[in-house]
């Protein structure tokens, strides 16, 4: 019986997603690129490859390596100045959850940004671990991060469940061996999301499909 729950952070414990899109969308437009909804889903969510080879001019990798430091600086700023609330429902659940599982946060954000995000959260008590994008050499859509996240709950895979919102996060999931139940964000909407286990549109039908797990 599955016991243990590896969680996405951004859009599936906080509505971070539109923060980050702005973020780009805000920083892109001043290198050249009016970066779109679609080419965000594409670039970051689905390809995990940012959208540096959409600008105007081609750029290197070592000039690519200071403009990322920049936006990632301009995030940080973001959410400095911000209260993030949990995604309606999602504390309640947690604390339905707790006397059959234990949770993990497998995330692809940055330590910083992470602890930035759950300053007033409250969330971080439901949970045995974080393991951030930070600590991986290879990011989602790669197993990495999972099989990491499933190495530091001591459990076999048929007994953990992940809680994702993207493609690439998804993919990541299955090639770690793990089932995976998709909450649609908004930017994901129109993805069909082939082979998930499970895909729900609300934190009730995230519930309902937990607690139903064998």
């Amino acid at each position: 019986m599955a016991n243990f729950i590896l969680w996405d952070n951004d859009g599936v414990l906080v509505d971070t997603e539109v923060l980050y899109y702005q973020c780009n969308r805000d920083f892109y437009q001043t290198l050249g690129l009016e970066l779109t909804e679609q080419q965000f889903f594409q670039c970051f969510l689905l390809d995990n490859i940012g959208a540096w080879h959409l600008l105007p001019q081609q750029l290197t990798e070592a000039e690519i390596a200071p403009l990322r430091l920049e936006r990632n600086q301009r995030y940080a700023a973001m959410l400095s100045e911000l209260k993030i609330a949990p995604v309606p429902g999602m504390a309640a659940l947690l604390a339905q959850l707790k006397p059959r599982y234990q949770h993990g946060i497998v995330t692809s954000a940055h330590r910083q940004h992470f602890e930035l995000i759950h300053r007033h959260s409250n969330l971080l008590p439901y949970f045995q671990f974080v393991l951030t994008g930070d600590e991986v050499q290879q990011g989602k859509p790669h197993p990495e991060p999972y099989l990491r996240g499933l190495a530091q709950s001591g459990q076999k895979a048929q007994q953990v469940i992940v809680v994702e919102d993207s493609p690439r996060g998804l993919q990541a999931a299955i090639a770690a061996g793990l089932r995976c139940v998709v909450i649609k964000h908004s930017f994901c909407r129109h993805y069909d999301f082939a082979g998930a286990w499970q895909v729900v549109e609300t934190v009730s039908q995230l519930q309902q499909c937990l607690m139903d797990a064998d």
